[in-house]
């Protein structure tokens, strides 16, 4: 599996490198708007996340994420952008002795309330909760609910988009101490959209948790491309991982990323 997912995000990418879509200046304008994550658009990222060697180094594990983003407007000047992370996890030997596991991990749902016009130097802003909510299946992890707050701050200057999001929650479940956390999330990007709508990004997704005080680091490269199905206009991406770092026992190598997001324009 760990390699026809790798072969198949390198084959995709490729093609949507070269170009293999129609280009128009309608999928430049959104390939934007998706590097921006305070967009006042509607999408729904699907996403498949493939990573290996946890455990003793054999273990793998993917991912699927469903990621609903729905901005709001609450005022002529400000929007409240609603983001929602569904993830369903698929892993085997990652828990050594107990073979393959199946189920929900825990949602995390974020506020972000923005306002609808940059600032004077065209940066973009916008802050506000993140709450976990314990939904996790006991056999793929712990069911944990917490709260915290989040932001993210960009800029964009033509194609090109460079920003951060950032994140800190702190469990505020009852019960088995062992189980609670403290984490915060750091995603520094760069994105640059080309005329035809292909995008290219770059990004950490780097989480510390103070409590155990280790670093998981997974370094991203995706390839984007943005066409339509019929008149439905999605993204179809695809890229690499390396894992800078990570837990004794997390993933190790490389890993890879196919995404299929479904956007809504007003």
């Amino acid at each position: 599996m760990k390699y026809l997912f790798l072969t198949t995000a390198a084959a995709l990418a490729f093609n949507l490198a070269s170009g293999a879509t129609a280009q128009s200046t309608d999928a430049s304008d959104l390939a934007k708007q998706l590097s921006n994550p305070l967009a006042s658009l509607i999408s729904v990222p699907i996403k498949l996340d493939y990573n290996s060697g946890f455990g003793t180094g054999n273990g793998d594990q993917t991912v699927m994420t469903v990621q609903p983003v729905i901005p709001f407007s609450i005022s002529e000047d400000w929007n409240v952008i609603s983001r929602t992370i569904v993830p369903v996890v698929f892993q085997d030997g990652v828990i050594p002795g107990r073979g393959n596991q199946s189920g929900f991990g825990n949602i995390t749902q974020s506020f972000f309330f923005s306002p609808k016009a940059p600032t004077q130097g065209g940066v973009i802003w916008g802050v506000g909760p993140i709450f976990q909510l314990g939904t996790a299946t006991d056999q793929v992890a712990p069911s944990d609910w917490g709260i915290g707050i989040t932001g993210v701050v960009l800029k964009q200057t033509g194609g090109l988009t460079i920003g951060g999001l950032a994140s800190h929650l702190e469990s505020v479940s009852s019960g088995n101490i062992g189980s609670q956390f403290e984490a915060t999330y750091l995603q520094p990007f760069i994105s640059y959209a080309t005329p035809n709508g292909t995008s290219f990004t770059l990004n950490t997704e780097a989480t510390y948790e103070w409590k155990s005080q280790e670093w998981s680091v997974p370094i991203n490269l995706v390839v984007g491309q943005v066409t339509r199905f019929g008149k439905q206009p999605v993204q179809l991406s695809a890229g690499v991982r390396y894992w800078a770092n990570s837990p004794p026992g997390g993933p190790e190598d490389w890993g890879a990323r196919l995404q299929m997001t479904f956007l809504f324009p007003k």
